[in-house]
């Protein structure tokens, strides 16, 4: 029941990010959502299976936070990452 939570605020807390980064027009929707719940879930079934207790405060703050961080780095760079890349391709498209 807690992964369904972790999975549920991972992707608020993504959600967020959204909104709150600039960039937002060269991406989904709910991409950095996804990738922020994803990247929770994994992180708290690895902590889960290192032996970490599911009702401890450390293995939400870890969880959480790993997957805001994972999401935050890939708002950085998915925008000038696709902004170059829509460049070269009107670059190459205006030549033929």
């Amino acid at each position: 029941m807690e992964l369904l939570f972790v999975v549920l605020i991972g992707f608020c807390i993504g959600l967020g990010l959204r909104y709150l980064m600039p960039g937002r027009d060269t991406y989904g929707s709910v991409l950095m959502a996804s990738i922020s719940a994803a990247v929770a879930a994994m992180v708290w079934v690895g902590l889960t299976w290192l032996g970490w207790k599911f009702d401890g405060g450390w293995i939400w703050v870890a969880s959480l936070g790993v997957g805001g961080v994972v999401a935050l780095v890939t708002t950085m760079f998915v925008p000038r990452s696709r902004r170059a890349h829509d460049d070269q391709l009107m670059h190459t498209l205006s030549r033929a």
